[in-house]
């Protein structure tokens, strides 16, 4: 079973797309694909929604994505999601 997590981050005036470029420059996106668990971890850009990054994150199982959670990362995640003033929304899915 894996855990499909979908995070729209929405901003204005192209601070969700560098809230994702700053994600991947800083490394921090490696450090999360390293993590025992993680699956998939990956940006999109919605064609039609300039101001939004779509995020696509899998993990094995609840255990991996509760570590992920409780790990310092979350921490650094939040700090540059107020840095980029974005709003969030999650959709998430179990897959059999």
């Amino acid at each position: 079973m894996s855990i499909i997590v979908n995070l729209y981050y929405t901003g204005k005036n192209g601070s969700a797309r560098r809230f994702a470029e700053e994600m991947l420059s800083s490394g921090l996106v490696d450090r999360i694909r390293a993590e025992e668990g993680n699956q998939r971890y990956e940006y999109f850009y919605p064609v039609e929604d300039p101001e939004t990054v779509l995020l696509i994150d899998r993990w094995r199982d609840q255990a991996a994505l509760d570590f992920h959670h409780k790990s310092p990362m979350m921490a650094e995640i939040a700090r540059l999601r107020e840095k980029y003033k974005l709003h969030l929304r999650v959709e998430r899915y179990r897959e059999e």
